[in-house]
């Protein structure tokens, strides 16, 4: 029922994971990332894809960072880290990867070559693992680490992301982790309706660093449609509530995505980009600037593990 293939297309090489029952398949680009670059459904006759992506390779050098992060995987830390400056321990450190004025962006594996280290299908699901050793590549992150990413399309359009950090280093290490999709249904996001269940909002400053406040959020508790709404806001989630926990849903094309976050994933950040023609949900370890903040920020042991999964699901309403 289910299938892995390699192939090389616009220039990438992809796996593909694909259910040959409903056609859906997903595709993935080890050497820029492990990224998700393709969610793909047939939905009421015509092909979708869901993920706002890359047009070709030169597309992903040249933009993976100025053009928002499609896609990325957020490791060691996400978002932002203020001055591109922390303190661990007793030294401090400084990040030398992208920087956007004076803070460090989004990690430093966005555009690591992942290794595929398994792939398999069988008639439930089809799993590939990817894997990247960091290995103190940035002055201002000298620790080692190994990421681990399993992606696995089940039935029912249903996709399971699954990331593991090992500690690899002798000593204490801080860990962030996030993803960066962006997902587009067919419309402007304008058009989509909107649902995620938030307990409150992170008040930020002028640059987009948590100055420590929360308040009560709750616009979007139901689905309310997103309208001329801009967001660059990070939410603590409420696993009080039923999941899924976000879902982005088109009345026009009616089809929507659901995200369904484990427990170690409880801040979503949210990005609407200029175009509008998608949105990011970008589920979250912990705060950005967390290496300063101290919210929600992991310490790993030698050899300790840290497992954070989250799942995609494409519903179509016809």
């Amino acid at each position: 029922m289910f299938a892995t293939e390699t192939v090389t297309a616009e220039g990438f090489e992809k796996i593909i994971l694909r259910d040959n029952i409903s056609k859906t398949f997903v595709e993935i680009l080890p050497a820029c990332g492990g990224i998700l670059h393709g969610f793909n459904v047939v939905h009421d006759g015509q092909w979708l894809n869901v993920i706002d992506h890359y047009d070709d390779p030169i597309d992903f050098k040249n933009n993976v960072a100025s053009g928002g992060f499609k896609s990325c995987k957020l490791s060691p830390f996400a978002c932002r880290i203020n001055n591109a400056h922390y303190r661990f321990g007793e030294k401090e450190y400084t990040i030398d990867k992208f920087l956007l004025g004076t803070s460090a962006l989004h990690g430093l594996l966005y555009d690591a070559p992942f290794t595929i280290t398994n792939q398999s299908a069988n008639d439930a699901c089809a799993t590939v693992s990817l894997d990247y050793k960091y290995r103190g590549d940035d002055k201002g992150y000298p620790f080692l680490y190994d990421c681990l990413v399993h992606y696995t399309l089940g039935k029912e359009n249903l996709l399971n992301i699954r990331t593991e950090i090992i500690n690899r280093d002798k000593g204490l290490i801080p860990i962030q982790d996030g993803w960066h999709p962006y997902f587009n249904l067919g419309d402007k996001i304008d058009d989509m309706q909107l649902e995620f269940q938030a307990k409150e909002i992170l008040v930020s400053d002028d640059r987009l660093i948590p100055t420590g406040a929360l308040l009560p959020y709750h616009e979007f508790d139901a689905l309310k449609k997103i309208g001329s709404t801009s967001f660059d806001d990070c939410f603590t989630l409420s696993f009080a509530e039923c999941q899924p926990l976000c879902v982005l849903r088109s009345p026009v094309k009616k089809i929507q995505c659901e995200i369904y976050p484990g427990k170690e994933y409880p801040y979503l950040q949210i990005y609407t980009p200029e175009h509008r023609n998608s949105i990011a949900f970008e589920n979250l370890s912990a705060a950005p600037d967390a290496f300063n903040n101290k919210m929600g920020l992991i310490i790993l042991e030698p050899e300790e593990k840290m497992i954070f999964a989250t799942s995609y699901k494409l519903t179509s309403l016809i």
